[in-house]
């Protein structure tokens, strides 16, 4: 493009000049038809609401009004329209959006639009718009408008606007020639021509009373009335019927939540309950230590007295006397006292939470040292009860000695269940040691160290090879039957089929598995 100042057009010729207009038409009419590819975009995409603006045809007037307003931005659409209709080979016949004008009523039908592309540039390389309307008229000539003194049953022209965004002649303007063919519809011509049928409701128009409802002829209105109050009937029992559902709904979730609370109450009264029946008992067995603490002072106190009345009275005054009032009294509190000891036998019923064992061992064998003093068959019956023996002096003294090597016992078989990788053999080297106590030192072991000798046990006995009649589980921890039963029913070679327990119910009740995709089944209850 050439840029023209006073000192330079003297040394100018005609073909610098000539080029330089040719580049310059060329640019405006490529700028004209990048500026309808941007006016698209901006209204289909509606960035045109990003400003402000409420209506594409609002963005145009008040942004474009210098450059035509939405008349000519309308105009660059239609023209963009067209051009995209044609087929490659014609469009470069095309230069300006101003050319497209009388080719736009032929959009609809590509053929003939094609049609008349092709007649116009067989005269001219680039045919004007005057080519394009003459070919656009032999493809498809209009039919000449009667003027009303040729038809006198035709009115007078009524000028409408489209006023509907998504029809797509909005905004444009057309006149009303024809009777219209119904209450809701009319035949509009628009200025290419192009005659169509349009909703009452699309249109815009002052000085013509549009309805905007269809109308219906006189024996269908008492139908439509009878229709319309069915439908109304209908839409009332629904909406009752719809309450009433919601009112149920709202009153059965309202007894379930209330049951819960009833039964989260009732069990907080029994767990309530149960605490309040400990809380007596401990308060029974606080009474009775306080019954013996007096008692003990009260034997205390009578000591007390005697040893005073001895100091008191001269030796000689007693004799005899003295030593078997002692005696007496002596007797007597041990007999009170013993048979306080005697009661502790509900202690081998329910023996203490804390080293109970221990405990047991130490009064059974401190009863069985006061039976052989005392020779009381009450306090041999005492032992004999809490170590679990015979009542017999021999029974109870070979219990003892088996007791006697429990704290032994239990250290050893915690240390060797502590050693990594721990199997059955080294287990048992040691258990079979103390198999006579094997009762008391198990009840002294853990939970957890219980199951891991249950474990191993288990390991021990089972088969190497999974085969018919093995007891299996899934070997995939991250498998649900990982924790379920199955049985080997059928040996296929490779594969086997396993029943399991959990799909007795079910349709499908075995599935096949590679060897190494199960494992022996291990009660986590054991």
């Amino acid at each position: 493009m050439l840029t023209l100042d006073r000192e330079q057009t003297t040394a100018l010729d005609y073909s610098v000049v000539n080029t330089s207009i040719q580049e310059t038409f060329t640019a405006i009419d490529r700028f004209e038809w990048q500026a309808s590819d941007e006016l698209r975009l901006m209204r289909d995409k509606g960035y045109y609401q990003d400003g402000g603006h409420l209506s594409f045809e609002d963005y145009c007037e008040s942004e474009l009004t210098k450059h035509g307003g939405y008349r000519r931005v309308r105009d660059l659409l239609s023209a963009k329209k067209v051009v995209d209709t044609l087929p490659e080979e014609l469009r470069e016949k095309i230069t300006k959006p101003s050319q497209t004008r009388s080719l736009l009523r032929l959009v609809k039908t590509p053929d003939k639009l094609e049609q008349a592309v092709v007649i116009a540039a067989k005269e001219k390389p680039f045919p004007t718009a005057a080519d394009f309307a003459k070919a656009v008229q032999q493809v498809a000539p209009t039919i000449k408008r009667s003027t009303k003194s040729e038809n006198p049953k035709t009115q007078l022209c009524n000028s409408v606007t489209v006023s509907q965004q998504s029809h797509p002649h909005y905004g444009e303007s057309g006149v009303i020639e024809a009777d219209a063919p119904n209450h809701w519809q009319q035949i509009v011509t628009f200025a290419d021509g192009e005659r169509m049928l349009v909703n009452n409701a699309d249109l815009n128009a002052a000085s013509v009373p549009f309805p905007r409802e269809r109308t219906y002829p006189a024996e269908y209105t008492e139908a439509i009335a009878a229709i319309e109050e069915r439908h109304k009937q209908e839409l009332e029992r629904l909406q009752q019927e719809l309450r009433i559902g919601l009112q149920s709904e709202a009153t059965a979730r309202a007894e379930e939540q209330v049951s819960e609370q009833i039964q989260s109450l009732q069990n907080l009264y029994k767990q309530q309950k149960e605490q309040n029946i400990q809380l007596q008992q401990r308060l029974d067995e606080m009474e009775s230590l306080r019954q013996l603490e007096i008692e003990n002072q009260q034997l205390k106190q009578r000591i007390q007295d005697l040893e005073n009345a001895v100091e008191q009275r001269p030796s000689q005054q007693w004799g005899n006397t003295m030593t078997q009032q002692a005696t007496k009294v002596l007797n007597k509190q041990v007999k009170q006292a013993l048979e306080k000891t005697i009661d502790l036998r509900s202690l081998a019923v329910e023996p203490p939470k804390e080293n109970a064992q221990e405990c047991l061992r130490l009064m059974g064998m401190a009863l069985k040292n006061l039976a052989s003093a005392m020779n009381n068959t009450q306090a041999l019956e005492a032992a004999a009860i809490i170590l679990g023996s015979e009542p017999t002096p021999q029974a109870i003294a070979y219990r003892a000695e088996q007791l006697e090597m429990l704290p032994q016992a239990v250290s050893d078989i915690r240390q060797v269940l502590s050693k990594p990788g721990c199997t059955w053999q080294e287990f048992w080297n040691v258990a079979q040691e103390y198999e006579v106590i094997k009762l008391d030192y198990r009840a002294e072991l853990s939970i957890q160290e219980t199951e891991l000798i249950t474990a191993l046990q288990n390991a021990s006995s089972q088969p190497d090879t999974i085969g018919v009649g093995s007891i299996v589980s899934h070997a995939d921890p991250y498998r649900t039957l990982y924790v379920e039963r199955g049985e080997v029913v059928q040996d296929l070679g490779e594969e086997v089929v396993v029943a399991w327990d959990c799909w007795k119910e079910q349709s499908k009740k075995a599935d096949s598995y590679f060897r190494d995709e199960l494992r022996f089944w291990q009660d986590e209850n054991q």
